[in-house]
């Protein structure tokens, strides 16, 4: 049986206010002892396999989980959730629509653009 995959979506207030009273409120996790606030959502393999494809920086870590996908992803990952009121397969089946994948993909691009290039200390 294969373990499915994970990601973590951080809750702020705002967030936390907009599922309030929600089935979603049930499924918030404390993190650091409750520093953070987190849904978890189950992602099937070949979701999972499509995200690493989409977004070549996205890693799977040692416990399963799908890290360093982009900001905007993440972003319209809790859209969707919010949006449909489920963690469900069918939010990554909105998620993955390539019109909103093409979006998606528009801003993740414009993310790299604003990282800055580490400065390093000069050698004298």
């Amino acid at each position: 049986m294969e373990m499915p995959y994970k990601i973590s979506v951080i809750l702020d207030k705002s967030r936390l206010e907009r599922i309030r009273g929600t089935p979603l409120e049930r499924m918030v996790k404390d993190l650091y002892g409750g520093y953070l606030k987190v849904i978890e959502v189950e992602v099937p393999d070949e979701v999972a396999q499509r995200i690493l494809k989409e977004f070549p920086r996205a890693r799977i870590d040692a416990r399963g989980f799908i890290e360093e996908t982009p900001v905007a992803f993440k972003r319209e990952l809790f859209e969707v959730i919010a949006q449909l009121r489920s963690i469900g397969r069918e939010v990554f089946d909105e998620l993955l629509k390539p019109e909103r994948l093409g979006i998606i993909k528009e801003l993740a691009a414009k993310e790299e653009e604003y990282l800055p290039p580490p400065t390093l200390p000069e050698e004298k």
